[in-house]
């Protein structure tokens, strides 16, 4: 779950930047190099010079936006957030490259089919970055406060509600969960309603990051996620532990001597918080050891020579989301609403079948993104679906599907009405983050006005990044359709995403076929791999049918390093991480 649960909203961050590329997108018939090579990299960087001792690495975090400042897995909703507390939070477990839980971390475990449990065992004497014991206490504690009525923050949901007297918890009947023992202070049992896949899927349905009770105990669950421990002095188990912050702008992380794998070789990680703007000569003048860079100024920095290049396929699809309900808040619930704006599919489809990704992709971004068919990434081979439809460009396609629904131009203005004959007015959101942004989401409404549909910026203007999430999050009548990512995190389970009952499904699609199949994820007949291929590509294709969402590219993300570092692995599975990079000399190479 953790990632997954990131605010999905990073696709200005990756477009950021057009380098030298001044370019008005205007397509009119095929695509153009629509079958462009997609870029491949190294995802390991070496050397063979000696390295210092300790030194500060120097990491920017490219944003658009300050970062929210909430240290901690259970309540972290912001992307920056969660890539500040790479360095100083990590799982229980590890995993390897197909995302599949391992046995090498803080913790096994052993799930028994028959029992529908899990077991949990820690290692001996492991420390929070405070120095305090952590124990299985500290996992239960987790799933005591995110499984608590009062709990602020999205992640409670299906996953939680699978444990064992969960959902009595939740709802405040019983003051424990009934399917969670502690045995000692270093193995716990965890028993399910159901088994599923998603449990031994790296970041899925077993939740891996445990909370101090030493230090949250005495601070109300509904006040946590303001509290002062979290946003000024977090605890973790990460390589590196936070020594200072400056809201919004950095944060200067020291070595953590109670890591368990050992005292990390580098001294410090400063992160600061660098537009998308300037990243690129910042990085020429080596200001900075590491950032992940924009996509779309590629051109623009791929031969600089104090730096590699590392790439690596990117969690995440971006797509287009329409507005289709609200959020109960009492409940929780999603409800549709089947008179909002955008509730005929016709429509929706018709708008996805007017966007020519494959061209944008070709003539932006240098085969760093390419055309999404489906929502599940294609790093997901168990997974994902090649043979998937998907929307491909058919402006003629769409304007059939508006004149057969009844949307039709009858006051000769260029701009269809609804079928009842009244103006429709759409408006689209995305978020702030330079000149590319505004190319493609410009290129958008102008494919949508081809087919006579008037959508323009809601707010006039493209949002800043947490206003975005706000707006999105409150069911703001000021968005129609907005253009967002879905970040899976390890686990493509889309039930966070797309269930009935999740704070993050922001469409607020609820279907009840969509109900049954995410039921089928979730359920022990998924655990057949080739059955749950089956489920995932029903589902996929469900999604085509009804289009509460436009799939549009699958990113390359790119990470730029000064040639000083090393030992620097973004593979996935890799087990060194943050606390074996070292640094070969006191200043970056220039």
């Amino acid at each position: 779950m953790l990632n997954k649960m990131i605010v999905p909203f990073l696709f200005a961050a990756l477009l950021a930047g057009c380098g030298n590329k001044e370019v008005l997108l205007e397509t009119d018939g095929d695509s153009p190099d629509s079958s462009a090579v997609i870029q491949a990299f190294d995802t390991v960087m070496n050397s063979d010079a000696p390295a210092i001792a300790g030194g500060v690495l120097k990491y920017a975090l490219v944003a658009e936006s300050s970062f929210q400042g909430v240290f901690n897995p259970a309540f972290s909703e912001d992307a920056y957030d969660e890539e500040l507390m790479g360095f100083s939070h990590e799982s229980l477990f590890s995993y390897d490259e197909e995302f599949q839980l391992t046995q090498d971390g803080m913790a096994t475990f052993a799930q028994n089919e028959n029992l529908k449990t899990v077991s949990i065992t820690l290692l001996d004497n492991l420390k929070w970055s405070d120095g305090a014991a952590l124990t299985v206490d500290d996992i239960l504690y987790a799933y005591e406060v995110i499984g608590h009525p009062d709990y602020a923050g999205s992640l409670y949901g299906e996953a939680f509600a699978n444990v064992v007297g969960m959902t009595e918890y939740h709802e405040g009947t019983t003051d424990s969960i009934a399917g969670i023992e502690v045995l000692d202070d270093t193995h716990l049992t965890i028993a399910f309603e159901e088994l599923n896949p998603s449990l031994l899927q790296a970041g899925g349905a077993l939740w891996s990051q445990p909370l101090p009770r030493h230090q949250l105990d005495r601070i109300p669950v509904a006040e946590m996620m303001s509290s002062s421990q979290l946003r000024e002095q977090p605890v973790g188990t990460g390589p590196f532990r936070v020594k200072a912050i400056i809201p919004g702008e950095s944060v200067l992380f020291e070595a953590n001597e109670y890591y368990w794998k050992g005292k990390p070789k580098l001294d410090n990680i400063l992160v600061e918080v660098v537009g998308s703007a300037t990243i690129v000569s910042e990085m020429e003048a080596g200001n900075y050891d590491v950032a992940v860079m924009p996509a779309s100024s590629y051109e623009s920095y791929k031969d600089f020579d104090n730096i590699t290049l590392l790439g690596r396929e990117e969690l995440a699809t971006t797509y287009i989301g329409f507005k289709l309900g609200s959020q109960d808040v009492e409940s929780g619930g999603n409800t549709l609403n089947l008179s909002s704006k955008m509730a005929d599919a016709a429509l929706r489809q018709a708008m996805a079948y007017a966007l020519d990704n494959e061209f944008v992709a070709a003539v932006l971004f240098d085969g760093l993104l390419q055309s999404a068919n489906a929502m599940v990434p294609p790093a997901f081979e168990g997974f994902s679906d090649d043979e998937a439809v998907g929307f491909s460009y058919d402006p003629v396609k769409a304007s059939s599907l508006l004149d057969e629904a009844g949307y039709l131009d009858r006051d000769g203005d260029g701009f269809r009405e609804t079928p009842d004959g009244e103006p429709l007015e759409i408006n689209f959101a995305a978020v702030a983050g330079g000149d590319a942004t505004e190319t493609v989401v410009a290129y958008y409404i102008q494919q949508w006005e081809k087919i006579g549909l008037d959508v323009s910026l809601a707010t006039g203007r493209l949002i800043e990044y947490q206003k975005f999430h706000d707006m999105l999050a409150s069911d703001s009548l000021a968005i129609d359709v907005y253009q967002a990512t879905w970040g899976t995190g390890m686990d493509p389970n889309p039930t966070e995403m797309f269930g009935r009952t999740s704070a993050l499904n922001y469409t607020r699609w609820a279907n009840e076929k969509n109900d049954a199949l995410l039921g089928q994820i979730n359920a022990a007949v998924a655990l057949d791999d080739n059955v749950r291929t089956g489920i995932y590509q029903e589902w996929q294709a469900l999604l085509f049918e009804e289009a509460p969402v436009i799939p549009t590219f699958w990113r390359t993300q790119i990470f730029a390093v000064n040639n000083r570092v090393k030992n620097f692995n973004i593979r996935y599975g890799a087990t060194r991480g943050w606390e074996t990079i070292e640094l070969t000399s006191e200043e970056p190479v220039r």
